[in-house]
């Protein structure tokens, strides 16, 4: 299922990012994959926006048009499996 409103900003070394793609493989989502490693502007964005260049980070559009920022991997898939997969 597609999650266009939802940005997941990671890297592919970073363990907690491994976990939070796992997931959303096992719950079929698609959404934007940004990588910060390989993409400076995507790294600047999320520092712009949230302070730090922690990831996993997911970045979800909400309906009115403001933005949630959302660290942790566990919070993220949490967030995932209650809230996304759920409404299709």
């Amino acid at each position: 299922m597609k999650a266009p409103n939802l940005s997941l900003y990671h890297f592919d070394g970073c363990s907690y990012c491994g976990r939070v793609r796992s997931a959303l493989n096992r719950l079929d989502l698609q959404l934007e994959l940004r990588d910060i490693e390989l993409d400076p502007d995507r790294r600047r964005e999320l520092v712009q926006a949230t302070g730090r260049q922690t990831v996993p980070c997911l970045r979800i559009e909400l309906p009115g048009g403001g933005v949630r920022w959302m660290h942790e991997s566990l919070d993220i898939i949490r967030y995932l499996e209650t809230e996304v997969a759920n409404r299709g």
